[in-house]
């Protein structure tokens, strides 16, 4: 993720009014005020993907206020969903007070009045989604102003780790994928907001579904690891290699199938883009992780019906 803001290089004297500047800048028409701005210590990071804007923050205990005043500078409509990895926040909006911490997770409405309590230091990652295009998830086009997000098991958890293996991963990747990402997490996580209590990750279907989707994205970041394993892809999702294919039972490939297309899929968007034409046949399957350039040529043949290198000469 990019960095946008940072106190580290800042005399301690200097650092809370160059935050509240800051917070400011991002997070567009608010308040923000904290009692013990001696020690204070921040900072914003931020990447996009696609629809959504994601942004990991490092906060010293203070309140952020948005009010009508502020409100009435807005220029989008959207919601924020909250994942805390560290510390407490309280967010106070539409009469309600919503306990947010590294356990539950919350979304609510920018485009409404709330105040945010950080209680403590606290790291958090923000979404920001777009009103519209979130509603339209759900069947009667609408959301909650407020709620919070269990993120200790189920669905909440896969939304969390995904925002979480996102934000770690993601910026690396290009445009397209990332705005892939993006819809996906969407989807991921309205149907965590749907499902609401009634989601059990070992026995409902549509919790399965988003497993396996929160497991493919994973796999998608590591394809060029030459050592990846089925064993390292389910110790890494925290699953057992029993329920890792249980998982793709649910697709009409095997996770083996499944990896070798993505692999092929990969090479062959990196063999058609004119800037990296420099690369080798060779280097390309090596760096998407096979191992073998015969057995790369011969089933990359297979599936698109010409050689790497006729694929070049076009």
């Amino acid at each position: 993720m990019d960095l946008v803001f940072t106190t580290d290089e800042l005399e301690p004297s200097k650092r809370y009014a160059a935050w509240q500047g800051a917070i400011c800048d991002v997070y567009v028409h608010v308040d923000v005020n904290a009692e013990k701005r001696s020690d204070y210590e921040g900072f914003i990071r931020e990447a996009r993907f696609g629809p959504v804007t994601m942004t990991d923050v490092l906060l010293s205990e203070q309140r952020i206020t948005r009010r009508e005043r502020h409100i009435a500078k807005l220029d989008k409509d959207c919601y924020y969903v909250e994942f805390v990895q560290q510390g407490k926040v309280n967010i106070l909006q539409a009469g309600q007070t919503l306990l947010s911490n590294p356990r539950v997770g919350a979304i609510f409405a920018a485009s409404e009045a709330y105040d945010l309590e950080c209680m403590g230091k606290v790291r958090s990652l923000y979404l920001e989604i777009p009103r519209k295009e979130f509603a339209a998830r759900f069947s009667d086009s609408k959301l909650p102003v407020a709620m919070t997000i269990p993120t200790g098991r189920g669905l909440g958890r896969i939304a969390a780790e995904f925002s979480a293996a996102i934000a770690t991963e993601g910026s690396a990747l290009d445009e397209t994928v990332r705005s892939k990402l993006g819809t996906e997490l969407m989807d991921v996580l309205a149907l965590a907001l749907d499902m609401g209590d009634k989601d059990e990750l070992s026995e409902d279907a549509t919790a399965q579904k988003a497993r396996l989707r929160s497991v493919k994205v994973w796999i998608d970041e590591h394809l060029t690891d030459p050592d990846l394993s089925l064993e390292k892809i389910a110790r890494s999702n925290g699953v057992s290699l029993r329920h890792l294919h249980y998982l793709f039972r649910l697709t009409d490939v095997s996770v083996s199938e499944w990896i070798l297309d993505r692999r092929l899929q990969r090479c062959y968007d990196v063999l058609t883009r004119p800037e990296l034409r420099s690369l080798s046949v060779t280097e390309v399957a090596y760096q998407l992780g096979f191992s073998s350039s015969s057995h790369f040529s011969t089933v990359f043949r297979r599936k698109f019906g010409h050689s790497p290198s006729e694929l070049r000469r076009r």
